[in-house]
């Protein structure tokens, strides 16, 4: 993948996140700057998400660890490195962590 196609497709997921987290209904704000994505939760922990252009990877930092994400073009999804779960599965599992509560993310 080129740049201009991951950075298209990168834009486009944080986009996509930014609306599961105004339609999941739980109180979660964000803020996107620089490309980076940051999640914030009653309690202030945090989540970041941004893009890592030179290696065409998203990278999600939670509570529970540093997580990397490479797009599978055959299923159209990010997946996890080395475990190959999809993003928006593992960002709700990250969220309802650090919300105390269910969170579901959906794509």
């Amino acid at each position: 993948m080129n740049e201009s196609d991951f950075d298209l497709l990168a834009e486009d997921t944080m986009t996509a996140i930014e609306e599961a987290i105004d339609d999941c209904g739980v109180d979660i704000d964000y803020d996107t700057a620089g490309g980076i994505l940051t999640l914030e939760f009653a309690n202030r922990s945090q989540i970041i998400i941004n893009k890592q252009t030179p290696l065409s990877q998203i990278w999600v930092a939670a509570r529970s660890g540093g997580f990397h994400f490479d797009y599978d073009a055959a299923n159209q999804c990010w997946r996890l490195q080395g475990n190959d779960e999809e993003l928006f599965s593992c960002l709700s599992r990250y969220c309802s962590e650090q919300a105390g509560e269910a969170v579901k993310l959906e794509n």
